[in-house]
C-alpha cells in the first residue's frame, strides 16, 4: 500500500497492528535528580522510538538554571511549558514563556532556556539521539577538563555561542 502526499516510507508492514504502546505513569520517580533539585524524566528515549524522537519532562530546581545560547546541527528541539515561567532564547532575545507556550527550534536554530521555582516543561528532540548520556554526564557532577567538556559537547551536538 502506498500513501498519498509526503508521508515517509512505511515502517510497520503487518496487516493487523500490534500491542507495542507503553505508558509511563505520572508517579514514576524521575530518572535524574540534579544537585540543584531539578529533575529529568525520560518519557520516550531515542532508542525506544527507533531514533525518531526523544521526549523528556524537565523540572527546574528552586534556583535559576539552564543553558545559554547554543545550537544543534543534527536535531530539532521543542519546548512546551507545563507549569511556571521559563525564559526562552529564540535566537534574537530572551522572552518569558509561561504554561501553554511552545517553542520550536529547527536544526541550526540558536536557542537557550532558563527556569526556576519548580517550573516544568516538555523537552523533545527529533530525531531522537542519545540525550540521556548527556543529561546523566552533566548530573554526575564529575569534574571535567576543558578537553573532556569540549568532547562531550561535540559528541552530543551542542555548539555554544
Amino acid at each position: 500500500m502506498s500513501f498519498l502526499g509526503s508521508y515517509p516510507p512505511e515502517v510497520y508492514t503487518g496487516d493487523s497492528g500490534e500491542a507495542s504502546a507503553w505508558i509511563r505513569r505520572n508517579d514514576t520517580p524521575p530518572d535524574i535528580t540534579y544537585a540543584n533539585g531539578g529533575t529529568c524524566e525520560y518519557l520516550v528515549r531515542g532508542d525506544q522510538s527507533r531514533g525518531n524522537l526523544g521526549v523528556y519532562r524537565w523540572t527546574f530546581g528552586e534556583g535559576e538554571s539552564g543553558p545559554g545560547p547554543h545550537f544543534h546541527r543534527t536535531i530539532s528541539e521543542h519546548f512546551y511549558i507545563l507549569r511556571g515561567t521559563v525564559q526562552l532564547f529564540d535566537g534574537n532575545e530572551w522572552v518569558q514563556g509561561q504554561a501553554g507556550d511552545y517553542l520550536y527550534v529547527p536544526e541550526g536554530g540558536i536557542h537557550g532556556f532558563k527556569g526556576a521555582g519548580r517550573a516544568q516543561m516538555l523537552l523533545s528532540f527529533a530525531p531522537g539521539g542519545p540525550r540521556e548520556d548527556y543529561f546523566e554526564t552533566l548530573a554526575s557532577g564529575r569534574e571535567m577538563s576543558d578537553e573532556e567538556r569540549a568532547e562531550l559537547m561535540f559528541r552530543h551536538d551542542n555548539t555554544w555561542l
